[in-house]
């Protein structure tokens, strides 16, 4: 016979242990001064910025208009206009392979395009190449500038960025990806952009290649996030998550008993503010994918719930004489395979995800990984442990009822049963 694990054993000491990890993540809300917030919920000017040189710039004095743009793999000039029969140039890097040969078809066959500032070498990599938000892409009499990052670049020390920002105030970086890459996000708060928002972006341009070089900063992304979306944004957060927390009552409650539904949300809720928790005191930042990554674990734990309380219920009509108790240690132990075989395999990929990506996909994966250690815990301790303390209750009304109700007596005037003779 299989060995029982009597997890009832620990209802109690769990139940404390949760408590205080919950106090203790309520009190860091205060301490800390509430979340880390991203992008997402704070209203404010953000630019996101990579550190890469010169490569060369663009004039056009042709007829028409002409216009750049960028992928992957390569770079096109689009001329078009009254007069003026519309061509898009397109120079793949897999034929224009360096900057010196990329230069020379350029100017051989765009007419009136010019290059000037020659800042990449001409062996270096076309793909190289990177394209700034900053500026107008419609080429004209005013140089427009292209990037390039060389292979081998160093990195550039957050510390060095925030140092050249501090004249302008309260200004929040972060880093984004692989250091080697020298990409930062900026973000500058409502507060401190005043009524004008395009002079604050030009300021930060201007302060970091006051110190880190002429055109030496790329903007590959400007954006500015109003007051008013940013607290709609929280409150249709806040109503997702009691959104999703009264409908799993709801159907917890038609699939099971009462005691069981109730269980089931307090194990979700209860996952939600352990990630509350942890997300407070590592001050990870909370935006949107914060928001998806708890929401996900909340899934994962009610998926787990419900299969552990289906096998509850199977096993009280296979022992009906048997202990609540005893029913349920059964069935948490005859499900542990199933549940330690799904976490691990479920964990794999979200470590894969931790280890092979940076930013926001990092911080999602450790998310994953955290709840699902509470969803498992949850599901076996605070959902079970209630439904458990659910049932003790009302056996004691029941034995107390009984015990309050007056034996049956004989009935009355029934004659009493004599030995025949």
């Amino acid at each position: 016979m299989k060995r029982i694990v009597r997890f009832s054993r620990l209802f109690i000491p769990a139940v404390i242990l949760s408590i205080l990890l919950i106090v203790t993540g309520i009190v860091g809300y205060f301490v800390k001064g509430g979340f880390n917030l991203g992008v997402d919920f704070q209203a404010g000017l953000i630019q996101e910025v990579q550190f890469a040189p010169q490569a060369f710039s663009l004039t056009y004095n042709g007829a028409g208009n002409a216009s750049i743009s960028f992928d992957r793999n390569s770079l096109y000039i689009v001329v078009s206009g009254a007069g003026v029969e519309g061509a898009t140039y397109s120079f793949p890097y897999s034929e224009y392979s360096t900057a010196g040969v990329l230069k020379s078809a350029l100017s051989s066959r765009v007419a009136g395009l010019g290059i000037t500032g020659g800042g990449a070498p001409d062996d270096a990599s076309s793909a190289l190449l990177l394209q700034s938000a900053q500026g107008d892409p419609q080429l004209g009499r005013e140089p427009y500038v292209v990037h390039y990052l060389p292979a081998g670049s160093a990195a550039i020390p957050i510390e060095d960025v925030r140092a050249a920002l501090t004249p302008l105030g309260t200004v929040s970086v972060q880093v984004l990806g692989q250091s080697e890459e020298r990409r930062f996000m900026i973000r500058m708060e409502d507060s401190e952009l005043g009524e004008t928002r395009s002079v604050p972006a030009e300021k930060i341009i201007a302060a970091l290649e006051a110190n880190f070089g002429e055109n030496g900063v790329a903007v590959t992304r400007s954006d500015y996030v109003g007051s008013r979306f940013s607290k709609q944004l929280a409150d249709q957060a806040g109503l997702l998550m009691g959104l999703t927390l009264l409908l799993i009552l709801i159907y917890a409650s038609i699939r099971f008993k009462p005691q069981f539904a109730i269980g089931a949300v307090l194990a979700i809720a209860h996952d939600a503010l352990i990630m509350v928790t942890f997300i407070t005191w590592t001050r990870m930042e909370f935006n949107t994918t914060t928001i998806a990554a708890i929401l996900t674990i909340l899934g994962y734990s009610i998926n787990d719930t419900i299969v552990i309380f289906d096998r509850i219920r199977e096993t009280r009509r296979i022992y009906p004489d048997d202990k609540f108790v005893d029913i349920m240690d059964r069935a948490l132990t005859e499900t542990l395979s199933r549940t330690i075989i799904t976490t691990v395999t479920t964990m794999l990929a979200a470590v894969s995800l931790y280890i092979f990506t940076t930013g926001s996909m990092k911080d999602f994966a450790l998310a994953l990984l955290v709840g699902m250690v509470s969803g498992v815990y949850s599901t076996i301790f605070i959902a079970s442990g209630f439904a458990n303390f659910w049932e003790r209750v009302i056996k004691k009304q029941l034995n107390k009822g009984q015990a309050g109700k007056p034996l049956p007596q004989k009935a009355q005037g029934a004659a009493p049963l004599t030995a025949k003779a």
